[in-house]
């Protein structure tokens, strides 16, 4: 895309909001909720803020992968098929998205937030460390072929929040423990937003400059994030979702008054 200016000020804005999403985004998910607004507030336009915000949003799910893979919280050979759905879900979206109009599901994330909130503060399952590792196949098939690629599609479209989706389907349709589902979600979300970026870079739509900044603060954040997740109760785990689910949701209602 053209260049767009920006000045010291700004790009150290960016910097730090990079890297508080970064490390948000790893424990929850919902970085893009923050960075996303971030990238607007600088001068971009909505299509390449969402294309923009794919360049720190790769290092940062990349990194937290790594360390998932590295600490043995996922399993390559049990996640790689789910990568692969989410992936194609991911580039029909980023491929669809140049085409419409994102304003109405601009409406739908706040709602989506809410219920996520909801779930995660209502539900009698979530102080239970050990949850069934292992869903019925047919759930499993479901959720890899139905629900995967569908939040991967929605990562495409729009994007912020992905990662609190992936997790919530995780713990809830495939009974994971709430470390472990996060965990997962982590490469689920690198899988999408590798597909994303790719076909932003070829539809010209990315902002370098400003990337590459975020880039650098997602990746320190995301691993300060990691480390923070391996070690985190799941009962803490529970009340950062919440938190971030309802302070997002609260800016959201806020920006519309």
């Amino acid at each position: 895309m053209d260049f767009i200016s920006l000045s010291f000020e700004v790009l150290a804005m960016l910097f730090g909001v990079a890297l508080f999403a970064g490390i948000i985004d790893t424990m929850a998910g919902g970085g893009g909720l923050i960075t996303v607004p971030a990238l607007l507030l600088s001068g971009l336009n909505p299509l390449a803020a969402l294309a923009t915000n794919k360049i720190q949003s790769v290092m940062g799910s990349a990194t937290a992968s790594v360390m998932m893979l590295r600490k043995k919280k996922v399993s390559w050979h049990a996640i790689k098929s789910f990568m692969l759905m989410s992936f194609i879900g991911s580039t029909l979206g980023t491929i669809a998205v140049q085409f419409i109009d994102t304003s109405i599901l601009q409406i739908a994330i706040p709602i989506v937030l809410f219920f996520i909130g909801i779930y995660f503060l209502l539900s009698p399952y979530i102080n239970k460390i050990e949850r069934i590792k292992n869903a019925a196949p047919q759930t499993d098939k479901k959720y890899k072929y139905l629900t995967v690629p569908f939040i991967g599609l929605y990562d495409g479209v729009l994007g912020p929040g992905t990662g609190s989706f992936f997790s919530l389907a995780g713990f809830s349709l495939r009974k994971l423990p709430l470390v472990e589902a996060i965990a997962q979600a982590k490469t689920l979300n690198f899988a999408s937003n590798l597909a994303s970026l790719i076909v932003f870079i070829f539809s010209g739509q990315v902002a370098w400059v400003a990337g590459i900044v975020m880039m650098l603060g997602q990746l320190i954040g995301a691993w300060i994030g990691s480390h923070l997740l391996v070690k985190a109760k799941p009962e803490l785990l529970r009340w950062v979702v919440i938190i971030v689910c309802f302070t997002v949701l609260g800016k959201y209602i806020a920006d519309k008054l």
